[in-house]
């Protein structure tokens, strides 16, 4: 828990800020007030681990970092606006790779490019996606397998949850609506907490969601999680198989990170860096990433830049492929 003189309250927008303790090894790189910008709502899985990088940056990177929640149009808000934040390190972006690798080929017309206004810091966090089924779903149905069949006998309810439209849980069902051959549609949510609130009251069969904003309900049984999308099983559910183990040859992991205002000074670039590097070697924050269903990732600016370009690239296909576009 946070103590009352770490933890003030900010925005209604469902910002967070961590200060007052002393700074750990790094000097800290800004006495400013930093925004870390999340463009989903407060309570998923998304926010819950920038508030946790957030708490680990605070003191080493700056003594107050507030989480600011700008959720809506598939994220692209949150991603507009700190492309437009003054270059000099106090406003951040903190979010799953897919608006920088998926939305250059599902926007019909994007407002930003995320190689040339962009620095990409590092990742904070890797993990892959779940594929679970909610009560809607019979009890008959355990395996993936299972579900195919179900959904070619119910072809008017195949339908599963996503968290935004032209994401990387969307392109997902896409890929397995391909590969199983059934008429598979997405329902595109503004965040996981209403998608995953939809899927237990049992008003959307299945969904595609980060591991960690399902764990809870897995284990209370009121979810079911029939496969995930990693090279192999998530250590968070050991027991559910991987897609590819279930049949499919579907493998999709993610990395969340922090990207900064093309501009961007050097030297506060590599601060930010530092930090992030020596967050994702601490106790705190393997242990809290760990609650949330996934682990610490980092990459140098010149890595994380490299691994956008290239998932950038791999999404190319798959995009064109299913034929959607975006027009919003």
């Amino acid at each position: 828990m946070l103590s009352r003189r770490r933890m003030i309250a900010a925005s209604a927008s469902g910002a967070l800020a961590f200060g007052g303790v002393m700074p750990r090894a790094l000097a800290q790189a800004t006495d400013k007030l930093v925004r870390m910008i999340v463009g989903f709502p407060a309570g998923g899985g998304t926010d819950v681990t920038a508030r946790v990088l957030a708490e680990a940056l605070h003191g080493t990177y700056a003594s107050t970092i507030i989480v600011e929640n700008k959720a809506g149009a598939s994220a692209r808000l949150a991603v507009e606006y700190v492309k437009n934040a003054p270059p000099d390190g106090s406003v951040m972006l903190f979010t799953p790779d897919f608006p920088m690798t998926l939305y250059p080929h599902s926007f019909k017309s994007l407002s930003y490019d995320p190689l040339k206004d962009f620095i990409a810091v590092s990742p904070a966090a890797k993990g892959m996606l779940t594929f679970v089924v909610g009560p809607e779903v019979p009890d008959t149905v355990k395996t993936l397998a299972d579900f195919v069949q179900w959904c070619k006998a119910n072809p008017d309810k195949a339908n599963y949850a996503t968290t935004s439209a032209g994401g990387t849980p969307h392109f997902t069902g896409v890929m397995l609506a391909s590969e199983a051959a059934i008429p598979m549609s997405p329902v595109h949510y503004r965040g996981g907490a209403p998608a995953i609130q939809d899927l237990v009251g049992g008003h959307v069969p299945a969904s595609i969601n980060p591991v960690g904003e399902v764990l809870e309900f897995a284990k209370a049984g009121s979810l079911r999680v029939l496969a995930v999308t990693g090279a192999k099983r998530s250590p968070f559910l050991p027991d559910v198989p991987t897609m590819k183990e279930s049949g499919y040859n579907i493998v999709v992991e993610s990395l969340s990170g922090v990207f900064l205002p093309a501009n961007t000074p050097d030297k506060i670039v590599g601060a930010l860096s530092d930090a992030m590097r020596e967050a994702s070697r601490s106790k705190e924050m393997i242990e809290s990433l760990a609650r949330s269903g996934s682990e610490p990732a980092f990459q140098t600016p010149a890595e994380f830049a490299a691994t956008i370009k290239f998932k950038i690239a791999r999404w190319a296909p798959v995009v064109k492929a299913s034929g959607f576009v975006a027009l919003d």
